[in-house]
């Protein structure tokens, strides 16, 4: 079994990790914005997700000969005293399935930059702390936790910027109501629901620029989940759910590989990290099929009714929801083979993720063209926080005895 021993090699982990799992949310994003089923989109992400730590388990799983104390993959998947561990694994794929369910939702109405900085921060305030005791404080405090205070902020910083977009956008299609003399109880929506292209049927016949009002509208006309008239205050109440479910997997990882509670009894060995894996990743895919099968026929927030059968046919997007699956696994994977090396403290500077999705946010969904100079101010300052804090919480990484 292949193990990460030094506090090098835990670092590019982190890297790869955070690069990783800060583009898979890009994916989904872009399937809703085409107008295809979040529901459709996360069986196929559920998939390959659970394919990628069977994938590690199977290849790093087995390097080497076994030992005792440290049994390759499926030498420990034989044994039964472990159980203890084992539910706090799947445990951790429990929330962490919860959570990026949530955020599917979340980032239709707050946005993918804004969703991932707040969700990111609360895991860090809640989870991070959480793993500092755990890992009996191999971390350096006096680095750790200035930068959990700059994901503090960070989160008064994202909810700034989303009210003042949401602001933003409040005024632009304002003006385009005022503009085209629309009838009073029209929304913007329903007035150009008209204006599609007679060759594809799901394009305006002139494409609208980035930042807009026509491109909101037009945004409306094509995506899955509809946003126009909805309460912001939905969007950051599923966001700061999903921010507490995220804050809890990586403790029950990290409470599962290194039995801290001393729940095992003795002699017994611990979870190595790909087999807690591969159960962390079982539970999170039984959860995500179970809830999204259940979403089908019964949709929340309006979304049209769909069907096994009509998922199995469709096939629009399809391979970039399946490739999101495969980022996410790895990413994760990867974060947790750092984070036991290193501290999963310090490992949890992954959650620094969003300064890859709003990147992606900006240069492929224009989100933030033309909005108010407070809205940049208040971007900017975002980011600023959320730089420091990945350096900050990279330095403060230890090793592990």
């Amino acid at each position: 079994m292949y193990l990460v021993e030094s506090k090098g090699g835990a670092i590019v982990c982190m890297l790869l990790s955070l690069s990783f799992l800060g583009t898979w949310p890009a994916l989904l994003t872009l399937l809703e914005r085409r107008g295809r089923l979040p529901q459709h989109t996360y069986l196929d992400y559920s998939i390959t997700n659970l394919l990628a730590a069977v994938i590690l388990a199977f290849t790093f799983g087995e390097i080497g000969k076994t030992k005792p104390e440290m049994p390759n993959f499926l030498t420990q998947l034989s044994q039964v005293d472990n159980w203890p561990s084992v539910l706090f694994a799947m445990a951790g794929g429990v929330v962490l399935s919860l959570g990026n369910l949530s955020t599917q939702y979340a980032w239709a109405f707050v946005g993918l930059s804004v969703a991932e900085v707040i969700t990111s921060s609360i895991t860090v305030v809640i989870g991070t702390t959480l793993n500092y005791f755990l890992d009996d404080k191999i971390n350096k405090a006096e680095i750790l936790f200035p930068g959990v205070a700059c994901f503090m902020i960070a989160v008064c910083l994202g909810s700034a910027v989303h009210s003042s977009n949401a602001a933003d956008n409040r005024v632009k299609l304002s003006n385009l109501a005022s503009d085209q003399n629309l009838a009073a109880g029209m929304t913007p929506a329903s007035a150009f629901e008209g204006r599609k292209d007679l060759e594809n049927g799901n394009a305006t016949v002139e494409k609208a620029k980035f930042g807009t009002a026509d491109f909101l509208v037009e945004l409306e006309n094509r995506r899955a989940i509809k946003v126009f008239g909805k309460s912001i205050v939905i969007g950051l109440t599923i966001t700061f759910f999903a921010g507490v479910c995220f804050s809890l997997f990586s403790p029950a990882f990290n409470l599962a590989t290194n039995d801290q509670w001393h729940t095992l009894k003795k002699g017994v060995p611990k979870l190595v990290v790909y087999t807690a894996f591969f159960y962390f990743s079982v539970s999170c895919f039984v959860i995500a099929i179970i809830l999204n099968i259940i979403f089908l026929y019964r949709p929340v927030l309006k979304l049209p009714r769909s069907s096994l059968n009509a998922y199995l046919n469709d096939w629009n997007g399809r391979s970039w929801a399946l490739l999101a699956g495969l980022l996410c696994g790895f990413g994760n994977g990867l974060q947790f083979m750092g984070g036991q090396a290193a501290g999963y403290a310090a490992a949890d500077a992954v959650q620094a993720l969003p300064l890859v999705s709003t990147f992606w946010g900006i240069i492929l969904f224009g989100e933030y063209r033309r909005s108010s100079r407070r809205t940049y101010i208040l971007l900017v300052s975002m980011l600023s926080m959320f730089i420091a804090a990945v350096g900050i919480l990279m330095a403060s990484a230890g090793h592990r005895k």
